[in-house]
């Protein structure tokens, strides 16, 4: 680890103040085990609810950590990082600071002792040492065994691998994300041993063990929070291993092919293609002709799909061999032959609308479109409507592409429905008139959901004004957000939004408005909301310096105190704020 890559100030930096104040209590109490060392890098347990597994690293000049932790799975640099950040300082200090005194080149690296140490040991020393620390290490032992097993004359490969593969995956109920690496890393110790299979004497029995291998993971995964990807990683490998071991043995094909066949209609997840596409090479006519004969036979059985149906994974799997097989042959007329037996939803329609479209017939794509809009007057799909309004835009059907899109927009009107009628519009030339007719019904339809809020109020009802906001902001009209912003109520994010455009050109206009969501934000009345809210207030503080308003700032910050005194931790956090001298000098 290079000087000066771990300091206390850098270990504050990453972590915030309060979790390097955590970091810094789990360093006095002992919480840190011992510390390993490589020249790039620092590992140690840390014990705290549970024990931690933690990693600081050299990457590219910079200090990164890892932790087992759920704050560390988020992103963040935790306070098991920072321990163990403490720990190697104190370290180094105790030492007395070579890197300080002496250069880096006077450090003495551990592994370097431990190797010259084992280096001048008897053999029969280092074997009682490894079968001392196998009997401790459960992973260690269970790779020395198959080792073992493979190596003794007459033992039965296969067999040993079998059980290595089993004992792996084997579970004592639902494996969380914290234990989901050391599931991975045993699994993992099996893969780099049937790796060294890949020979052709041994390639075919290889190809067997693999498919076993996967089976057993894929079942595991089922009880497996594999967040992280570590085990489907793996079964990534397994599956490319698998392709190159076929390639080797070249097995019997027809027999390859049921196998195939077998593992890709049955696997829980998928995770590796077994699909007739992936192993043409090994495959062969007969092969390739086998597994059509028994996708088509499982295809025999599949009934249209009714709109009523469930999901049926079965129906869905022998659905994607098939289009594989048919993609791979280049027949569309086949391919759209089994995308009509699932013709339950508008997009379903779209899928055979884009492939003719694909096959340059866009004849039959547009007929294929409507058919699908016709098929779901009250379901439509926006994304097929989306597809014929270009369909009508290209054969000049304009008058249709727009009264399509008007649809959409007076359905649900938003900014994604705002911006399809201006593409719609802009290129007819007639965007001016239409954005004209599309705020006013916006205008319309924020009256009459605030009548409606109103029906049993006597006192009239604040339109919520945020869409027109949103568009307004979208446009870079400025004006028109800030007079919308003051008609009605409007989600916060979209008036922080606002704020900071206004901060450049406007400073006086972006402090109201941070001032008029601040509390709304502490309203919450959680941590999460009390940082937000300070962040603003130290914005408001650096824009009211700028405009010379800094005894203002002052009053501002005493208003809240007392408008929020109940509200503890936020009263730190502004205390916080009130003591900086950044926004009085």
């Amino acid at each position: 680890m290079d000087d000066g890559l771990i300091t206390p100030a850098v270990l504050e930096s990453l972590a915030g103040t309060r979790a390097f104040r955590r970091g810094e209590a789990y360093f006095s109490v002992g919480a840190v085990g011992r510390l390993r060392l490589t020249d790039d890098r620092v590992a140690a347990l840390v014990e705290g609810s549970q024990t931690y597994q933690v990693e600081l690293r050299d990457d590219r000049g910079e200090l990164t950590g890892d932790c087992s932790c759920p704050r560390a799975a988020e992103g963040y640099f935790c306070k098991h990082c920072v321990a163990v950040g403490l720990a190697w300082l104190a370290q180094q200090a105790a030492q007395g600071a070579p890197e300080a005194t002496a250069g880096k080149a006077s450090r003495r690296d551990p592994w370097r002792d431990i190797e010259a140490y084992l280096t001048a040991q008897p053999p029969a020393a280092l074997i009682e040492l490894l079968l001392g620390v196998a009997r401790r290490d459960d992973q260690l032992y269970q790779s020395l065994r198959l080792d073992a097993e493979r190596t003794a004359g007459g033992g039965d490969v296969a067999a040993a691998f079998r059980r290595a593969i089993e004992d792996a995956t084997r579970r004592h109920g639902f494996v969380d994300w914290r234990h989901a690496a050391t599931f991975a890393r045993a699994i993992d110790q099996v893969a780099d041993s049937l790796a060294e299979l890949l020979k052709p004497d041994t390639a075919a029995t290889l190809a067997e063990l693999l498919e076993y291998a996967i089976e057993c993971v894929e079942t595991a995964l089922e009880e497996v929070d594999d967040s992280n990807g570590q085990v489907g990683g793996i079964v990534y490998h397994l599956g490319d291993l698998h392709h190159k071991a076929c390639a080797m043995a070249r097995p019997e094909p027809t027999e390859l092919a049921e196998r195939l066949f077998r593992l890709e209609m049955t696997l829980p997840f998928s995770l590796c293609s077994f699909d007739a596409n992936a192993y043409r090479d090994v495959l062969g006519k007969a092969g390739l002709r086998r597994y059509r004969e028994l996708a088509e036979e499982e295809w025999g059985k599949v009934k249209p799909a009714d709109r009523k149906d469930h999901y049926d994974v079965s129906r869905a799997r022998i659905t994607r061999v098939l289009e594989q097989l048919a993609t791979a042959s280049g027949d569309v007329e086949e391919l759209v032959a089994i995308k009509s037996r699932d013709l339950a939803s508008g997009y379903a329609y779209l899928a055979i609308a884009e492939i003719w479209v694909k096959a340059r017939q866009p004849d039959k794509a547009l007929a294929w479109a409507e058919r699908g809009l016709k098929a779901f007057p009250q379901q439509p799909d926006n994304r097929l409507r989306d597809f014929l309004v270009a369909a009508y835009l290209d054969r000049q059907r304009n008058d249709e592409a727009l009264a399509l899109t008007w649809v959409q927009f007076d359905e649900n009107p938003s900014l994604q429905t705002f911006s399809k009628l201006h593409a719609v519009a802009g290129k007819l030339g007639i965007w001016p008139v239409q954005r004209e007719r599309a705020l006013t019904r916006l205008d319309d339809s924020i009256a009459r959901e605030a009548a409606m809020t109103n029906k049993w109020k006597r006192t009239p009802s604040v339109p919520n004004q945020s869409l027109r906001v949103e568009i307004a902001l979208w446009e870079k009209d400025l004006d028109a957000a800030w007079a919308a912003a003051h008609q009605g109520t409007c989600n916060r994010h979209l008036l922080i939004a606002l704020a900071g455009k206004l901060e450049a050109g406007r400073p006086e206009d972006a402090v109201s408005l941070y001032r008029r969501v601040v509390p709304l934000i502490v309203e919450d009345t959680n941590n999460a909301a009390y940082e937000e809210a300070t962040r603003l207030i130290h914005k408001v503080g650096k824009l009211m310096k700028v405009l010379d308003q800094s005894r203002d700032f002052g009053n501002y910050l005493a208003e809240l105190r007392l408008q929020f005194k109940p509200k503890r931790n936020f009263i730190k956090l502004l205390d916080g704020v009130a003591r900086s001298t950044e926004y009085t000098q």
